[in-house]
Formats: structure tokens, C-alpha cells, sequence
């Protein structure tokens, strides 16, 4: 079976190409550290809690193994698709780590969609630990990293 490399939103690899809006592309992401770990009880609380108020029955979250969505309002379009929703960001996790049930927080990502609200990540954290009555700890959420120092750079200006 032939593997294909296909990117993002570019142009079509022997006709095949992704559907656009598939994939949320984020336009700002920070890293929490250290990881925020919720245990069993608050894990549970918060899935729970994010499947009362999910998009499909008139609320603004979508929650998954991978972490939760957060929409700026509920699906409206047919057949259960977001119609004109749109997606501000998500928190994403690794689930059953570091034991079964637990959920290890280690990104929080922003849709330009959200950061043209004025949604940041900040925020998206601070509405979904909020589902499960927990506040955000501003410090814990680094700023968006720059872009990695030219490791030449040096050499180049100095000759060497």
C-alpha cells in the first residue's frame, strides 16, 4: 500500500486532497507547564459535565479522548454538522495517562477564528477547567514559543 505525504490546505497529491475545515489549523498554541493532571474524580466531573453542555445539544463543547472543543455555539447545520459554528480552540490531553482515567493537560491551542474574537488561550482553558468547577493557573500556560534561533546566525556574523 502507497503512502502519501498530504499537506495542509496545498495543493492535491495525485488527486487526493484533504476536506477543507477537517483539521483546525491553530493560529496560536501554548504549552502547559508543568502538565496540569486531573485525577479520576475531576476528569470524570469534567467529561461528564462537557457531554451536557456538547454542541449537538444546543452547547459550545465537544469532548473526545483527545481533549475538548470549544464553539463559539452549537451545531446547526444538517445532519449534526457544525454549519455556522465556529471554532474558537481546544484543550488537548493525553487520557489514561498518568493512570487509567486520568487526564495529563498539555496544550491549549486558539483557532484564528478565536484569536479574531479576542479568545486566548487563557480563556479557552479557563472555560473548560470551569465545566468542572476548576480555575485556570495563568502561570502554568507559557506564551506562544518564538521561532527558533538560527543556529548559524553567530557564524555568520562573525565570520567563522
Amino acid at each position: 500500500m502507497p503512502v502519501h505525504v498530504v499537506p495542509l490546505g496545498g495543493p492535491t497529491v495525485n488527486g487526493l486532497k484533504l476536506k477543507d475545515g477537517v483539521i483546525a489549523v491553530p493560529a496560536l498554541a501554548s504549552h502547559v507547564r508543568p502538565s496540569l493532571v486531573l485525577a479520576e474524580r475531576e476528569s470524570r466531573e469534567l467529561l461528564a459535565v462537557a457531554a451536557r453542555h456538547d454542541v449537538g445539544l444546543g452547547g459550545c463543547f465537544s469532548a473526545g479522548p483527545a481533549g475538548i472543543q470549544v464553539w463559539d455555539g452549537p451545531f446547526n447545520g444538517p445532519n449534526g454538522t457544525h454549519g455556522t459554528a465556529v471554532h474558537l480552540g481546544s484543550v488537548d490531553w493525553s487520557y489514561d495517562t498518568p493512570a487509567k482515567h486520568y487526564v495529563t493537560i498539555y496544550r491549549v491551542m486558539v483557532t484564528q477564528a478565536g484569536v479574531d474574537a479576542g479568545v486566548s488561550t487563557l480563556t479557552v482553558m479557563s472555560r473548560v477547567l470551569e465545566l468542572g468547577g476548576l480555575a485556570a493557573d495563568g502561570n502554568r500556560i507559557t506564551l506562544p514559543a518564538p521561532p527558533p534561533r538560527d543556529p548559524f546566525r553567530r557564524l555568520a556574523s562573525t565570520g567563522s
